[in-house]
């Protein structure tokens, strides 16, 4: 389920929405489906790491490791 970012043409409000299968993409703020998807920025990887090592740490202190590589689970 990527996230994507839209314009909207009718009132100019530029926002993100998760996208499923079944969503009908309209602008939250005035309803209107003319919109225009946006190019996202990619994360810097400094960033990624951050998010990385605070998803590893939640993970652990609830006793799994879905987050980690087979190589690095602790022994």
């Amino acid at each position: 389920m990527p996230i994507y970012d839209y314009h909207c043409s009718n009132c100019n409000n530029k926002f993100e929405l998760l996208v499923r299968s079944t969503t009908v993409i309209a602008c939250p703020e005035c309803g209107s489906a003319q919109l225009e998807k946006l190019v996202s920025m990619p994360m810097p990887k400094s960033k990624i790491d951050v998010l990385r090592k605070r998803a590893r740490s939640h993970a652990a202190r609830e006793g799994h490791f879905s987050n980690y590589k087979p190589s690095e689970i602790p022994k």
